[in-house]
């Protein structure tokens, strides 16, 4: 198990640091996608928009293949009983709500850290901004709270991604909070 650990720990890690550095050395990310280097892009945002698909790909692949491997290598199917199917798919909801919202607010140059990379982006303090701090990432945790609920309650291996996961996230509001409070 803890190679399998560790080998979704680092996959999930890239995402996260990524992002980090993208959002504290913006200038440097410009300059990388000036260049080309950043899958052909010549615009940040839409550099940062394509590793998103990228990452989420990832991420989804890891998260799918947990349950392959640790469901005994069948198709992953849904493994929680009737509460923990209900509050998973409750939490996906919440979560998925969360992240559209986010999208519809700020749109792709406000969502990609277009306000670090050179584009004006107005402040948006209604929903979700106005329930939640950080709705992006609460959404996304949320959704993967809910996904292994749903994918693999009640096997002890359900909490490991997910706690990975907030791990991850937290540490990465921490670090864009510290910049953006500089």
């Amino acid at each position: 198990m803890w190679i399998a650990i560790l080998l979704a720990a680092v996959l999930l890690l890239f995402e996260r640091v990524t992002y980090v550095l993208v959002w504290r050395m913006p200038e440097r990310f410009r300059r990388l996608v000036a260049s080309g280097v950043v899958l052909g892009q010549r615009e940040p945002v839409d550099a940062l928009r394509s590793l998103f698909v990228g990452f989420k790909i990832i991420q989804i692949g890891v998260f799918l293949g947990w349950c392959w491997y640790f469901g005994e290598g069948g198709i992953p199917m849904p493994t929680g009983d009737g509460l923990a199917l209900l509050a998973g798919a409750i939490l996906l909801v919440v979560g998925q709500l969360l992240n559209v919202s986010v999208f519809w607010r700020l749109g792709k140059v406000g969502v990609f850290y277009g306000n670090r990379l050179g584009h004006e982006v107005p402040w948006v303090a209604g929903f979700p901004f106005s329930v939640v701090p950080h709705p992006q990432y609460l959404g996304t945790l949320v959704s993967i709270w809910g996904f292994f609920l749903i994918m693999r309650h009640p096997y002890p291996d359900w909490l490991v991604l997910p706690l990975i996961s907030t791990l991850y996230y937290l540490m990465a509001m921490r670090l864009e909070q510290a910049v953006t409070d500089s």
